[in-house]
């Protein structure tokens, strides 16, 4: 049996989504500034996580972006074989206008990388397409500001650079990041596939619950040593210094070509905003 969903409640469902993620920080990411802020001992550093926390408080309450910079809108849909969703890209960009609109979200897309003209809407989305059994439409969306995503970066690296080399370059992409992405940071990192293959894997990553572990053992530990080792750049929350410099590295990983070992790493804020919906 074929599930036919109408575009006008895949474009309901993402404007909420718009509205939902641009004012309430993850519960998960709240909780871990939380305990970060327990573990801090240096003046500065207590403040700045206690800015953010009541940052995120007023904005639940008032209904009011946690940021100014509400980011470039990237929706990731999972389709149902047994789905049919016409018009569903353009649904997907009208309910990011509805979205912005009812939120009072800043429009930060511009038409042309050139010519600078903003489109007013925030449209166009970036928009993730996968298919998956089953009849619903699951639909995240990751609205990612550019403080962060200016400070990530790609590298296609030789396979005899292995572990360690994969592990140097997100230590020295975190450490450029510095105060320009908003720390304490969320690290995606993708390692495999080809090139775009990396850079979309590092960017799923984000999406992983802060505290969560990679199901390969192998890989979690990597998680916790690369953690381990940019916190210990001392960069600490809002760059004031301390012992927060990232609450989380998540790590994800794809099969590659005998030639190479593709990297990326994409930084996500204190607030790495994301939610979802199934329809």
């Amino acid at each position: 049996m074929i599930r036919t969903i109408e575009a006008a409640r895949v474009t309901e469902v993402v404007a909420q989504l718009c509205v939902q993620v641009n004012t309430q920080v993850g519960g998960d990411i709240y909780t871990a500034l939380q305990q970060a802020r327990t573990c801090e001992t240096q003046p500065l550093a207590v403040n700045a996580l206690d800015v953010l926390l009541q940052n995120a408080d007023i904005a639940r309450r008032e209904h009011l972006p946690i940021c100014q910079d509400t980011g470039m809108t990237v929706v990731f849909v999972r389709m149902g074989e047994q789905v049919h969703a016409p018009g569903l890209t353009e649904a997907i960009h009208e309910g990011v206008r509805r979205g912005y609109r009812a939120g009072y979200c800043r429009n930060s897309v511009v038409r042309d990388p050139i010519d600078r003209i903003n489109t007013g809407d925030n449209t166009p989305a970036v928009i993730h397409l996968e298919l998956v059994p089953g009849d619903a439409l699951h639909i995240t969306v990751a609205p990612k500001g550019f403080g962060s995503e200016n400070m990530s970066g790609l590298r296609m690296l030789n396979p005899s650079d292995g572990l360690d080399g994969v592990k140097a370059f997100v230590l020295k992409t975190a450490k450029a990041a510095g105060p320009n992405a908003c720390p304490p940071m969320i690290i995606g990192v993708g390692v495999g596939g080809t090139m775009e293959k990396c850079a979309l894997l590092a960017k799923q990553a984000l999406l992983r619950d802060v505290g969560s572990v990679h199901a390969n053992p192998a890989w979690a530990q990597i998680e916790r040593d690369l953690l381990e080792e940019i916190n210990a750049l001392g960069i600490g929350p809002a760059a004031f210094g301390g012992k927060t410099t990232a609450l989380a590295v998540h790590v994800e990983t794809f099969p590659t070509h005998i030639a190479g070992l593709p990297v990326a790493v994409n930084i996500g804020c204190h607030a790495t905003r994301h939610c979802s919906a199934v329809v």
